[in-house]
C-alpha cells in the first residue's frame, strides 16, 4: 500500500475518533456552498453537490447544516464567496504535491501555503509543475463484507477501472472522473455498502521515502492540512506501513 493511502487512512481514522471533525465540517461546509454556487443547490443536476452531501452525511452532519450549505451557496442565505486554487509543490525527497484549496483571499492563502512547504522543507512550485504526474479519478470506497472477487465483478459490470484491496478498511473502486456517480449507483443497487464518494488525484509514479525525509513529509502533510484554505492534499510518496505506523504513533 503506498504513503499516501496509508495517510488517507490515518485521516479517516483521525474524523472517526473526533480529532479533526470541526476542521471536517467546515472543509466540507466550504465545499458544499461552493457546489451549489457553481451549478445549483439541486443535487440531482449537481454532481458535484452530490458528492459534497454524501460526504456530509459520511461524516455525520447535520441535515439542516448541509441545508444552511447549500442556500449560502445559491444566495438564499448571506455567506462567504470562496475562490478555488490549487497549488503545486515539492516535499522532502522531491515528493510531488497537490494543494486543493477554497479560499476568500487568494493572497493569503498563497503566503500561508508557500511558508507551510518552506518550513516543512520542501518548496512551492509553478503552475503545471507537478501536475501532470496525477491522474483524476473517481474513488469509491466499499465497506469491509463481501470478498475482493465479488467486489471485483460488481465494479466490472458496473464499468470501473480498478479495485484496490485496502485490508480490513474494504476496497476502493477507482472510475474516470465522469463514472463516479454511475458506477457507485450500480454498485449499491448490486448489494454492496459504500462509504466516502469522491474526485481524487492519483500519482502516476511514485518516491520512496525513509528516515528523516519520512518524517518531515509526513509534518508537512499534517501543516497543509491543518490550513482552513486548504480542502485536500495530494502527494506522490511511499513509506514503508511498519515505518508509518511508528512515526504516527
Amino acid at each position: 500500500m503506498s504513503g499516501h493511502n496509508r495517510w488517507s487512512k490515518i485521516k479517516r481514522h483521525k474524523a472517526a475518533m473526533g480529532a479533526t471533525k470541526g476542521k471536517l465540517y467546515t472543509k466540507v461546509i466550504k465545499e458544499i456552498t461552493v457546489s451549489a454556487r457553481m451549478g445549483g443547490g439541486d443535487p440531482a443536476g449537481n454532481a458535484r453537490l452530490r458528492v459534497a452531501i454524501a460526504a456530509a452525511k459520511e461524516a455525520n452532519m447535520p441535515k439542516d447544516t448541509i441545508e444552511r450549505a447549500i442556500k449560502k451557496g445559491t444566495g438564499e442565505l448571506e455567506g462567504e464567496s470562496y475562490e478555488e486554487v490549487m497549488y503545486e509543490g515539492y516535499g522532502p525527497g522531491g515528493v510531488a504535491v497537490l494543494v486543493e484549496c477554497l479560499t476568500d483571499n487568494r493572497n493569503r492563502t498563497a503566503g500561508d501555503v508557500r511558508a507551510t512547504f518552506g518550513k516543512g522543507g520542501g518548496n512551492l512550485g509553478a503552475e503545471g509543475a507537478v501536475g501532470w504526474m496525477f491522474h483524476k479519478k473517481g474513488a469509491i470506497t466499499v465497506k469491509p463484507g463481501p470478498t475482493e472477487d465479488q467486489v471485483m465483478e460488481k465494479a466490472i459490470e458496473a464499468g470501473a477501472e480498478d479495485v484496490i484491496n485496502q485490508g480490513a478498511e474494504g476496497f476502493e473502486v477507482r472510475t474516470a472522473p465522469a463514472d463516479l456517480h454511475p458506477v457507485a449507483s450500480s454498485l449499491e443497487a448490486a448489494g454492496l455498502k459504500l462509504g466516502e464518494q469522491k474526485w481524487s488525484y492519483f500519482p502516476q509514479t511514485t518516491v520512496r521515502l525513509e528516515g528523516e525525509n519520512a518524517k518531515k513529509m509526513l509534518k508537512l502533510m499534517d501543516a497543509l492540512e491543518d490550513n482552513d484554505d486548504v480542502q485536500n492534499v495530494h502527494a506522490n510518496f511511499e513509506i514503508d506501513e511498519a515505518l508509518m505506523e511508528e512515526l504516527q504513533g
